[in-house]
């Protein structure tokens, strides 16, 4: 059952460049005239701000991992009858116990692990040869003929301009640096790098990241602090809707292959995006302004990297060649 007003249940994924990359699939359930409710965790919630054809947002007040049980019922027990579709983003199980629990009546997602009785609408999961770009894997849940719509976010002008005072920005006066990947140290390219392309840039940078890339950031702004360009570290300072804020009225972002990089993709500002263990043909940046770095797909590069992509934290043959290699004068031939 879908069509005008039709009041439907979206369970988000947990990685913040995953949430971007479902913006297409809610695009198109608004335009069929569904009215959509996201159920978030806190930490992605403020992406899902940046899509005005969201009607609700629900941040769910569950910890990484774990089940809770006791919290999804309960939270459930209040949705009961609230919802007439549900659309599982995610491939887990605990990720379609709410649904089930607050019994909507359709709830479409992957087959994934042992959800079997949890789904009532149920895609087969692409295999690894047949691996989909993710936003297209999102985007097929809606079950009609599937768009590849790059992901298109929206701020207010009065978010952004507070959010430019406070921090003492211009708007398309600077660059922001995002140096960070949750993922692990085989998705960054060295900090080192980035100090070199910092010292180079013409005009103030801004270093950005979570709290957890704070000490990055630092290391970046040490090196180069010779540099005469303002610097501006706030890794760790800023809320996820501040930080995109900053992303959407920069000059351009550089970035590895990160949910900063899908942010910057989202509000189509340039930027180029420094892949290494991860692949461009997977979780590109969809933005007509920006350039992608990956040494698999150089010609020139020698010896080919045959290792890559691994997908693996750290690099299991110890070198990274895969991002060492990769120069700030390359990127900077880029902007």
């Amino acid at each position: 059952m879908s069509g005008h007003g039709c009041p439907s249940l979206v369970i988000a994924p947990q990685w913040i460049g995953d949430a971007v990359m479902t913006e297409p699939l809610l695009r198109q359930l608004h335009s069929r005239g569904e009215r959509l409710t996201v159920g978030a965790l806190p930490w992605v919630a403020s992406v899902y701000r940046a899509m005005p054809h969201v009607a609700d947002i629900i941040e769910f007040p569950f910890a990484h991992g774990g089940l809770h049980l006791r919290e999804r019922r309960r939270l459930a027990t209040q949705m009961h009858g609230q919802f007439e579709i549900a659309y599982i983003c995610p491939n887990s199980f605990k990720s379609a116990l709410l649904p089930f629990f607050a019994g909507i009546p359709k709830r479409v997602g992957y087959w994934g692990e042992m959800r079997f009785g949890l789904l009532t609408h149920r895609l087969k999961t692409p295999s690894s040869r047949q691996q989909l770009p993710m936003v297209a894997f999102y985007a097929a849940l809606c079950g009609d003929d599937v768009r590849h719509d790059p992901p298109q976010l929206q701020l207010t002008s009065t978010d952004v301009r507070a959010t430019l005072d406070q921090f003492g920005l211009s708007y398309g006066n600077y660059y922001v640096l995002a140096p960070g990947s949750e993922y692990g140290e085989a998705k960054r390219w060295p900090i080192h790098h980035f100090a070199a392309l910092a010292s180079q840039l013409d005009a103030p940078v801004v270093l950005l990241g979570s709290g957890k890339e704070a000490g990055l950031c630092s290391n970046i702004a040490r090196i180069c602090n010779k540099n005469k360009h303002l610097r501006v570290n706030l890794a760790g300072k800023t809320s996820l809707m501040q930080a995109m804020c900053v992303v959407s009225a920069c000059k351009a972002t550089i970035s590895n292959d990160s949910g900063l990089m899908h942010i910057a993709a989202g509000f189509g500002v340039p930027q180029v995006a420094i892949f290494g263990s991860s692949s461009p043909q997977h979780t590109p940046p969809l933005n007509a302004h920006a350039h992608v770095l990956w040494l698999k797909n150089d010609a020139t590069y020698q010896p080919p990297l045959d290792c890559t992509p691994c997908f693996q934290r750290i690099c299991p043959l110890g070198h990274t060649r895969c991002l060492n290699d990769i120069s700030a004068a390359s990127v900077l031939r880029l902007l």
